[in-house]
């Protein structure tokens, strides 16, 4: 099967559908490799938990 898209003169003008499907299953694991990358930034940037340090109060001074 060839797709016929309407494009620019200097980019070919059919596409061929096992060549797309590759495309669309690389472009698929692009964004999966990229959320990934997103989610690890986002956990980088949580602040280290805190724990019990300075929570106590001496009240016997």
């Amino acid at each position: 099967m060839t797709i016929s898209v309407n494009a620019p003169s200097n980019m070919p003008t059919s596409i061929d559908s096992a060549n797309s499907l590759k495309v669309a299953v690389m472009a698929k694991n692009q964004q999966k490799i990229e959320g990934q990358m997103a989610l690890q930034l986002i956990e980088a940037a949580l602040p280290a938990p805190v724990g019990n340090t300075g929570h106590n109060i001496n009240t016997t001074a």
